[in-house]
C-alpha cells in the first residue's frame, strides 16, 4: 500500500478536468454517442437494453439499472474495487499529473496506522489459535451450540480471548509491539488508578474481528461466555483506526457477496451472531452495526452497496424502536433510488432464531415480506396516540407532514406527502365507520326493525333517473348522487367518507361508486367517458350503461349551497340512526327535483 498523501486543494478538480470520462469508462463499457451523451450497457447488471449514460460535459456517469452514479473516480473505485486514494493515484498517472510526495509527518502517520493495524491482525491470529487450543473448549462448545462448525470459524475468523488479565498483552509484546501501540490499537486498557499496569480489554470472550472497507482488521467485538458477563457484548473503544459509527460488521464481505447485479440492498441485522447466521444460511450480504443505532455514515455505506437495504429487526418493542430511530436518520437523505425496507420478525425472534426454526426458506419468506420505509413511518405516527377526537386527528396529520418535511429531495417529499395524506384519509374514514358501527350496535335492533328503512331511502329524482322524472326505480336509488360526483369532482373530496359508507341497494350503482373512489387523481378530474370505458373493461357493463344513459345535469359550484345539499342527501344512504325523519325528506333529492330549482341557484 502506498504512503498517505495529502491531496492539495484543487488537485482532484484539475484531475477530473484533464480526463474525459468517456475515454476511461469506454475501456470497460462499449459506448455509443447519443446526442450530448454516451450510452451503453451497464457494467454492473446483466441488462439487455442500454441504461448506462456518460456525460463528458458534466463529467459524470449514471447507471439507471443499478442506481450507481458519480464521477470518473467513483467509476474506477466501483469497477476495480480501489480506495479513493488508489483511484486518484491511478488516474493521476494516466493524466500525467504528479501527486505531491508525502511529508515526514505523513510518513509517520502512515507508519503508525500500519503498526496499529498489524497489532490488530496479530491479536486476531492469536485469538483464532486460542479458540482451537485447550483454553477455547467452552468457546468451541458455545459456537457449536449456535450451529457454527470449524469451517464457519475460519470463514469469519472467530476466536477466543483467554480469561486472563495480560495474556493478549504479553503475546503482542512478544510479537514486537510496544505497550503504547497495544493500548492505542484498543487491545489493552490503562487503569486509572495504576496507569503503568494496562490489562487486556477482551477476556474470556468469543471474539469477532471487525474490518474496514478493505478487509483490514481494525477492531474486535467480544461475546461473554458466562451468564453474568457484563456487558454481554463488548466492542473495541474508538481508536485512530476504528470509529464504531462509521463501520459495519462484515461490510466488505457483504458487499462482495451482494454484487452489482442484485436488486435491493444489504441486509442489516442487530448483532454479530445474526449477521453470521444469515451468511451461513446463504444470505452473505448481511451486515450489523456495532451496538448503536444506524448513523448517517453507516447509511451512506449501505447505499453505496445497493439502493434499498433491508433493516431486519427482532419483532419486539425494542426492534420496533430501532426501526423508528432508523427512520429519523434516513428521512432527510432518501431520494429516487435510495430508501430503506424493514423486515420485523414475528414473535420477538431474531434472524438466528428464525433460521433455526424455519431454515433459510423461512428467512427468505420473511425478507420477501419486507415493507417500505413509508409503511413503518405511517405505523409509527398512526399508533402514537388514539384518534378519537378531531384534535388528535389533526395532530396525526401534523406529525405526518412534519416527517415528510424532513426529506430534502423535493420530488420524494411531495410523493410522501401525497401518500401519507391518502393513508390518513382512508384510515380516518375507517375510524369513523367503526365508530358509527359501534353506535349502531348499541342501539340494538333500531335499524333492523325500523320498518324497512332501506326500502324508504332516496325518494325524489336525485337518487335515480333523470331530472324531473319523479321517483326513480328502486334499484337505481342513489345513482343521481353518484353521477353528480362524477360531473363535479370537488364533491369527491368533500364527501369521500360518506360516499364510501353509503349503502346503495343496486350492485351496479355500488360498482360505479367504487370505481369513482378508486379513480386516479379523481379529486382533480374525472369524466364520464373515461369512467365508462373503465367500467366496460372491468366487466361492469350495467354500471357503464347507467352512467352513459344518465342525462346531463347542471354543475354544482364549489363552496356553494349545492355542495351541502348534495352531502345531506348522500348521508341518507349511511346507516339510518332511527330518527323519525324520512330519508327522502328534504335534501338535494327534493331541491333539485326540477330544472327551475337549478336555475334559481
Amino acid at each position: 500500500m502506498s504512503s498517505p498523501i495529502r491531496i492539495p486543494d484543487g488537485f482532484v478538480d484539475e484531475l477530473k478536468a484533464r480526463i474525459r470520462p468517456s475515454d476511461v469508462i469506454g475501456r470497460k463499457v462499449k459506448l455509443k454517442k447519443q446526442g450530448k451523451e454516451w450510452v451503453g450497457l451497464s457494467p454492473f447488471t446483466n441488462e439487455k437494453s442500454p441504461s448506462f449514460y456518460v456525460n463528458d460535459q458534466k463529467r459524470i456517469f449514471k447507471c439507471f439499472s443499478s442506481g450507481i452514479g458519480g464521477d470518473v473516480i467513483s467509476f474506477v473505485m466501483e469497477t476495480e474495487r480501489l480506495s479513493f486514494m488508489e483511484a486518484v493515484e491511478k488516474l493521476a498517472e494516466e493524466a500525467g499529473m504528479s501527486l505531491p510526495k508525502p511529508t515526514e509527518a505523513d510518513e509517520e502517520t502512515y507508519d503508525r496506522r500500519q503498526r496499529l493495524a498489524a497489532c490488530c491482525e496479530a491479536a486476531c491470529r492469536f485469538y483464532e489459535g486460542q479458540l482451537k487450543g485447550p483454553a477455547g473448549q467452552e468457546a468451541r462448545s458455545y459456537l457449536e451450540g449456535r450451529g457454527l462448525n470449524v469451517d464457519a470459524w475460519a470463514r469469519h475468523r472467530l476466536g477466543f480471548a483467554p480469561d486472563d488479565w495480560r495474556a493478549t498483552i504479553e503475546h503482542l509484546k512478544a510479537q514486537g509491539f510496544a505497550m503504547d501501540e497495544i493500548v492505542d490499537a484498543g487491545m489493552a486498557v490503562v487503569r486509572e488508578d495504576k496507569p503503568g499496569e494496562p490489562y487486556d480489554r477482551f477476556r474470556g470472550r468469543v471474539t469477532f474481528p471487525i474490518t474496514d472497507v478493505r478487509g483490514q482488521v481494525i477492531a474486535f467485538g467480544g461475546r461473554g461466555l458466562q451468564p453474568d458477563a457484563k456487558p454481554k457484548y463488548l466492542n473495541s473503544s474508538d481508536t485512530e483506526l476504528f470509529h464504531k459509527g462509521r463501520v459495519l460488521y462484515r461490510y466488505k464481505d457483504a458487499r462482495e457477496a451482494f454484487g452489482h447485479g442484485d436488486a435491493g440492498g444489504l441486509i442489516v441485522c442487530e448483532g454479530y451472531m445474526d449477521a453470521i447466521a444469515l451468511a451461513e444460511a446463504g444470505f452473505g450480504h448481511a451486515v450489523a452495526p456495532l451496538g448503536t443505532a444506524l448513523t448517517e455514515e453507516q447509511l451512506q455505506l449501505l447505499w453505496r452497496a445497493g439502493p434499498e437495504p433491508v433493516l431486519c429487526f427482532d419483532g419486539d418493542e425494542a426492534g420496533l424502536r430501532a426501526a423508528f430511530r432508523s427512520i429519523e436518520r434516513a428521512l432527510p437523505h432518501v431520494e429516487p433510488g435510495r430508501s430503506l425496507y424493514f423486515c420485523l420478525l414475528d414473535g420477538g425472534m431474531d434472524p438466528d432464531d428464525l433460521i433455526r426454526q424455519s431454515g433459510p426458506e423461512g428467512m427468505a419468506m420473511a425478507l420477501a415480506g419486507a415493507v417500505p420505509l413509508s409503511d413503518v413511518l405511517w405505523q409509527r405516527e398512526r399508533d402514537a396516540e388514539p384518534l378519537d377526537t378531531p384534535e388528535r386527528q389533526a395532530g396525526l396529520e401534523a406529525r405526518l407532514m412534519a416527517a415528510a418535511g424532513q426529506i430534502k429531495h423535493g420530488g420524494v417529499r411531495a410523493a410522501y406527502e401525497r401518500d401519507l395524506k391518502g393513508r390518513l384519509r382512508d384510515h380516518l374514514w375507517q375510524v369513523q365507520r367503526d365508530r358509527r358501527s359501534a353506535q349502531f350496535a348499541r342501539k340494538g335492533e333500531g335499524y333492523k326493525g325500523g320498518g324497512g328503512n332501506r326500502d324508504r331511502r332516496g325518494g325524489g329524482s336525485g337518487g335515480g333517473g333523470g331530472l324531473g322524472s319523479g321517483s326513480p326505480p328502486p334499484k337505481t336509488r342513489g345513482l343521481g348522487l353518484i353521477v353528480r360526483a362524477v360531473d363535479n369532482p370537488h364533491l369527491i373530496d368533500l364527501g369521500f367518507e360518506t360516499l364510501a359508507e353509503a349503502d346503495l341497494p343496486d350492485p351496479a350503482v355500488s360498482a360505479l361508486r367504487n370505481a369513482l373512489l378508486a379513480w386516479p387523481h379523481s379529486e382533480s378530474g374525472v369524466d364520464r367517458a373515461h369512467l365508462h370505458d373503465h367500467l366496460v373493461q372491468s366487466g361492469q357493463l350495467r354500471a357503464a350503461e347507467l352512467l352513459n344513459n344518465y342525462p346531463d345535469i347542471p354543475p354544482i359550484e364549489p363552496n356553494g349551497p349545492g355542495e351541502r345539499e348534495w352531502l345531506i342527501a348522500l348521508e341518507q344512504y349511511v346507516a339510518f340512526d332511527g330518527s323519525d325523519r324520512h330519508p327522502g325528506d328534504g335534501g338535494l333529492d327534493q331541491v333539485t327535483a326540477s330544472p327551475e330549482n337549478w336555475r334559481r341557484r
